[in-house]
């Protein structure tokens, strides 16, 4: 198979020659911070949106244009980027090597919610555009220390394996198609946002990932170039299985094809009962591993409650037993929970890669 050259073969070559070297340390929740700031509908809104339409693109008023826009986190990439960049900047101050795009529900799918699909390349390019400010900045600082922009392309909120309908079975509220042009939207604007490398998260359908895998290699294909992989999916349950049925080394065996820089999981489960599939990851996986786990499980609140100590504590068992090359948080967790994992695992050395691809890296 032909391998397209890299994209930013500089920045490329900094981030694989840093995972080479020691355990790199992904930054923790964007929406846990963004709470703490207490926005309102108005926050949301901005100038640009205060009249209930987008101001910058003209149309006939209609259903929608009065539509809440709260909780919109992405829309804040425009009408409140000095929020988003100052979470970045948190998170690159407590030790982060990367930072993920405040984009995880800039695609059509999300943004019909609120009527905003027309804004989904503009919100992803802005998304990495504010976090490669961020990072440039503080590699300035600390040029020894390179910092990566991670493009983030969530989930959705469907799923192309199974019916939300329990009466109907066999019926499906989108398909591979409709994902693939939503995905590859989203993928222009990332990379032309300046992102050095594109994750695949929160995987629950690996339907769903294969369709962004998909559209990710059509827009490499266009370009002529590629970035970095990686791809993070997440175990639902105690089952130890996505939503969509699968163990870790099945959904491994399953994207593996992507040649991803990395592949992980994150987010649903806390530290303690993601262990045994990070190791069944590590031990399957010709590519890097990360773990970025939610600060334990939710309590009656919905509220996070593992301290940061406590999660590095048992994150630095991960690093000790040889099972990490990437690792940070994902809901509930902050920057004191990101400094003190970063602390953790600091002189600890990353995970080896198998042989053969150790030589080709």
């Amino acid at each position: 198979m032909k391998t397209l050259p890299w994209l930013n073969p500089a920045r490329s070559t900094l981030l694989l020659d840093a995972l080479k070297q020691r355990i790199l340390i992904i930054d923790g929740a964007m929406g846990t911070m963004i709470q703490k700031h207490g926005l309102q509908e108005a926050d949301y809104r901005g100038t640009r949106f205060a009249d209930g339409c987008d101001a910058e693109h003209a149309h006939t008023h209609g259903p929608g244009c009065d539509h809440d826009l709260k909780g919109n986190n992405d829309l804040l990439l425009l009408t409140k980027p000095e929020v988003i960049a100052g979470v970045h900047t948190a998170y690159l101050d407590a030790g982060a090597d990367l930072i993920e795009t405040n984009t995880f529900n800039a695609t059509s799918v999300s943004q019909a919610d609120y009527h905003l699909e027309h804004l989904v390349y503009e919100l992803n390019k802005a998304g990495a555009r504010v976090a490669r400010d961020c990072c440039d900045l503080a590699e300035a600082r600390t040029p020894d220390k390179p910092r990566f922009v991670i493009g983030v392309l969530g989930p959705t909120s469907r799923t192309a394996s199974i019916s939300p309908d329990v009466n109907d079975p066999g019926y499906r509220n989108t398909s591979f198609d409709e994902l693939r042009t939503t995905y590859r939207e989203a993928i222009e604007g990332l990379i032309d946002g300046g992102a050095d490398t594109l994750m695949v998260e929160t995987i629950f359908d690996t339907l769903n990932a294969k369709a962004a895998l998909y559209a990710i290699e059509e827009v490499f294909d266009a370009r002529g170039a590629r970035l970095p992989i990686m791809i993070s999916g997440t175990i639902t349950d105690a089952s130890g299985r996505t939503l969509s049925g699968q163990t870790a080394e099945a959904f491994y065996t399953s994207v593996a094809h992507s040649r991803p820089l990395s592949v992980g999981l994150n987010c649903a489960l806390g530290a303690k009962d993601l262990r045994e599939h990070v190791d069944t990851l590590a031990t399957v996986a010709d590519a890097y591993v990360s773990a970025h786990p939610n600060a334990g499980l939710p309590n009656a609140f919905g509220e996070y409650d593992e301290t940061p100590e406590e999660m590095a504590a048992t994150l630095k068992e991960f690093a000790q037993s040889g099972l990490l090359n990437l690792v940070g948080g994902c809901c509930g967790t902050t920057p004191a929970h990101i400094k003190a994992i970063a602390e953790a695992v600091a002189n600890l050395p990353p995970r080896r890669l198998p042989v053969q691809l150790e030589q080709a890296a």
